[in-house]
């Protein structure tokens, strides 16, 4: 190509770029406007049907949420605080006795006035009678039903004697009353069942004694086993769990909604060092109300049973279940004698399907169905025995009766005196421990006498503290149960002789003390 073409060709080139810059730019103007006119019009016509635009949530409407709660709720919130006495008055008439060690850590020989155990919790005012709600721990100490309960208002410097209504081991809830002349603020209690995983909660109580004080969190776990946090013996507690601050002193007051109803009642927290790590727990709402009603209604709470033992974690092994010919139900453990089960012909190994035409599957489900049927009604019993289906009818009884032995256990050497007044001693049982630092054989080991009543049935026959009883009319007594089944044959003109040891100057000494009861 020579000079005259190459120039030719350039000349030519720049004029297409200049074209192609020229459309360039009129496209863009066309379709600039073309998006404006979209634009506008979007902005000129309604939302579609069913569309919904999007906001952001203001950190200050949640805010304003809580605090409406919290003023709400707070009025019905009480703390308590209890006063319990263990008693170490020394006899009258009788020169001062000598302990011997290591018992004498059971006694004050310094003072002999009563020692005093002092407690905190919370309450929620549930009617404006004066009716509160709490945690049987809350009213409880130094082994019986506190001496004093104290309720402390809102906003009140005053605080009230309050009385005990009722209360509930097995759940761990008690109902105080206080008389201030006037209606007081009630709580609404809210359907707990309604709750869900993630919804928030307020706590309000008085940790550490720090009346009013509200923390918030969320729900974090409904149905918690109250077997995992209290023990094998809570088969009736279902916890709501929350990582809303719970500390001492916030037990027996409310967990609640963000509508103000009371959903829970706060009872316990699981913690290394006893302060709050997150992980709290309050008995619902739902079974709140029901043992309230029964407390209020009855005094106390009655609930059924059929007097069989099981493991909830066999019904959530399924390889167990098919083991026994099952898809689902309740393996029986135990079979409790003379229990309404016993006399409908279920036995150990047993695979209970269904209750009263409702399927088992976990042992909540079993609890559930029994409890929650009066005492003295039949439930028809459908089960597995060798991978046969058979069909029982049992009479449900009061677990109360049933388990009679729970309840007795459980008494303390003061409630052990309220029973044994016809003697005049309070009891404590010697544990082996005690028992070896003292120098006692495993067959010396007995009842350590605690306390001796003036002027009591133990006062005349010459029981002294510090004496150890082996045996009462022959029958060998190593634990307070085994003592009171033998003081329930007892009655007016009934002899009584004691088999005790005594710690003499050098030695232990036998010997027998004996007389009879007035009639």
């Amino acid at each position: 190509m020579g000079q005259q073409g190459w120039t030719h060709w350039v000349h030519k080139r720049k004029w297409e770029m200049r074209l192609a810059v020229v459309v360039t730019l009129a496209v863009g103007i066309l379709l600039g406007t073309l998006i404006s006119d979209g634009v506008r019009a979007a902005r000129d016509n309604p939302t579609p049907a069913g569309a919904q635009t999007l906001t952001v949530a203001s950190p200050q409407q949640l805010s304003s949420i809580f605090a409406e709660v919290a003023r709400k709720l707070e009025p019905t919130v009480v703390n308590i605080n209890t006063e319990s006495y263990r008693s170490t008055q020394r006899r009258r008439a009788r020169p001062r006795q000598r302990i011997p060690w290591p018992f004498e850590d059971f006694f004050d020989f310094d003072s002999g006035r009563p020692q005093t155990e002092r407690s905190l919790g919370s309450g929620v005012i549930v009617d404006p009678d004066g009716y509160i709600l709490t945690n049987y721990h809350v009213v409880y100490g130094a082994g019986k039903i506190a001496d004093r309960i104290r309720v402390g208002l809102y906003g009140e410097n005053e605080s009230y004697d309050a009385e005990v209504v009722g209360w509930d081991q097995e759940t761990d809830l008690a109902v105080i009353k206080i008389d201030v002349g006037r209606k007081l603020p009630a709580a609404t209690l809210g359907d707990s069942d309604a709750v869900q995983v993630g919804d928030w909660v307020l706590a309000i109580g008085s940790p550490f004694g720090l009346s009013a004080t509200v923390t918030a969190g969320i729900i974090s776990y409904k149905g918690r086993s109250g077997q995992r946090i209290s023990g094998p013996s809570s088969q009736f507690q279902r916890f709501i769990q929350t990582d809303a601050a719970i500390n001492r002193g916030n037990s027996g007051g409310p967990l609640v909604n963000l509508a103000g109803e009371v959903i829970g009642i706060n009872t316990a927290i699981m913690s290394r060092n006893g302060v709050s790590a997150g992980v709290g727990f309050a008995l619902p709402s739902s079974l709140a109300v029901r043992v309230y009603n029964q407390i209020v209604e009855h005094g106390r709470v009655v609930r059924g049973s059929i007097g069989i033992e099981f493991s909830s974690a066999d019904s959530e092994n399924k390889a167990i279940l098919r083991s026994f010919g099952a898809d689902h139900g309740v393996i029986i453990n135990k079979v409790r004698p003379a229990s309404p089960a016993e006399k409908a012909g279920l036995q150990v190994h047993d695979v209970i399907t269904h209750v009263g035409g409702t399927p088992i599957h976990t042992g909540d489900e079993l609890v559930e169905k029994v409890t929650s049927t009066p005492v003295g009604q039949e439930v028809k019993i459908r089960y597995l025995r060798d991978e046969k289906e058979r069909v029982t009818t049992a009479v449900v009884e009061d677990f109360s009766k049933i388990y009679a032995e729970r309840y007795e256990d459980s008494l303390t050497p003061e409630r052990a005196q309220e029973a044994s007044v016809e003697l005049g001693l309070t009891l404590e049982e010697v544990s082996p421990a005690m028992a070896r630092r003292s120098g006692l054989e495993e067959e010396d080991v007995g009842l350590l006498v605690a306390e001796v009543e003036p002027g009591s049935f133990a006062d005349e026959i010459r029981m002294l503290r510090g004496d150890l009883i082996l045996e009462v009319n022959r029958q060998r007594v190593l634990t307070l149960r085994e003592f009171r089944a033998v003081q329930r044959k007892l009655g007016p003109g009934s002899d009584v002789v004691f088999w005790v040891m005594r710690r003499g100057r050098r030695n232990w000494v036998r010997l027998r003390l004996g007389g009879t009861l007035p009639e």
